[in-house]
């Protein structure tokens, strides 16, 4: 088959497949992915999104929540939403900014000051005009659930300043930014499915990852990489989304419930975050991990801008939306 029938085939393939869902959208339980573990502040959100957009809609509107990444690893349920063969998620925007150039802005290190900045940039037209790339590839937002910040966390010593990275094989996820961010401190980057950190840490494939408090905890990677430095290098937004063809079937009010059961969930979602965080923290304490606050973050900061540079090359109708990113936390 050549290339152009290949095509072809695919796209009738996902046009056919979009229809069918579109026409069923009522008929059949939607299948939502979930990388994390059940008891995760994700997978709360996602429990309780699905829980209203049921008790909202009268029985109506049916969806399911899979745990565990049961129905597949990250880079694959996020085609498989886009073409329909899910039909919602929950996906970090670091790996989303493979299929929409708007979400990988947030991806840039320190591009949020903390949380709640990150909070108030994505809930205003910054975050509108990230939905709207988003849309563009098959994904329609409906809000943004919280990932906390991410710090490196290794095998061998504490992390204080670039320096400390050198040498290091850092696990990052797939996108290219990433890989440019740790060869800028110096380590070297490895993009590795999540489900293979762990055992990755205990045999010495890699040094070290990169993650929030609750993902350490949950993953066990702690009890591999017993060094956790507070770097706060990356404040990244989830997004939870449906299939855009799905989403368009609908009529306008039962697009008023998702909204509303999104929006709704987004609370529930970030205070559990914001509560599973500190007990997370307290725990790995407690098991005997050594955790450093990085207080000088400015070496960090200086060593990102060949990141920033080659971003804006290579996306300048990207560089309005980093500075609206950036001026909104002035």
């Amino acid at each position: 088959m050549n290339k152009l029938m290949k095509t072809t085939t695919l796209t009738l393939a996902a046009a056919a497949m979009s229809i069918a869902f579109v026409a069923g959208a009522q008929a059949r339980e939607w299948r939502g992915w979930n990388i994390h573990p059940a008891d995760y502040p994700v997978s709360t959100g996602m429990e309780e999104f699905a829980r209203l957009i049921n008790e909202k809609s009268g029985g109506d509107l049916e969806a399911k929540v899979y745990h565990g990444g049961v129905l597949g690893d990250q880079p694959d349920a996020i085609q498989q939403v886009r073409l329909g063969g899910l039909d919602w998620a929950v996906f970090n925007l670091g790996p989303l900014g493979e299929v929409a150039p708007e979400a990988n802005v947030v991806s840039l290190p320190f591009i949020f000051k903390n949380v709640d900045a990150m909070h108030e940039v994505m809930d205003g037209p910054a975050g509108q005009q990230i939905a709207d790339g988003l849309a563009e590839a098959g994904l329609q937002a409906l809000g943004w659930y919280d990932s906390g910040a991410r710090s490196f966390y290794n095998t061998k010593h504490p992390i204080n300043t670039p320096e400390d990275l050198k040498g290091l094989k850092f696990r990052v996820m797939s996108n290219d930014l990433y890989v440019q961010m740790v060869a800028a401190l110096g380590g070297n980057a490895t993009p590795m499915p999540y489900g293979e950190v762990y055992q990755s840490l205990k045999t010495g494939v890699i040094d070290g990852a990169e993650n929030n408090y609750p993902s350490y905890d949950s993953s066990g990677h702690f009890e591999a990489a017993k060094y956790y430095s507070v770097t706060q290098h990356l404040i990244l937004p989830e997004c939870l989304c449906v299939n855009k063809a799905l989403y368009d079937g609908l009529s306008d009010d039962e697009k008023k419930i998702l909204q509303e059961a999104a929006d709704e969930s987004v609370k529930v979602q970030r205070a559990a975050w914001a509560e599973r965080a500190e007990k997370s923290k307290e725990k790995v304490v407690a098991a005997g991990i050594e955790v450093n606050e990085v207080a000088d973050k400015a070496a960090f900061q200086d060593a990102m801008q060949p990141v920033y540079d080659n971003f804006i090359k290579a996306n300048p109708d990207l560089a309005d939306l980093v500075k609206a990113i950036q001026d909104a936390q002035k």
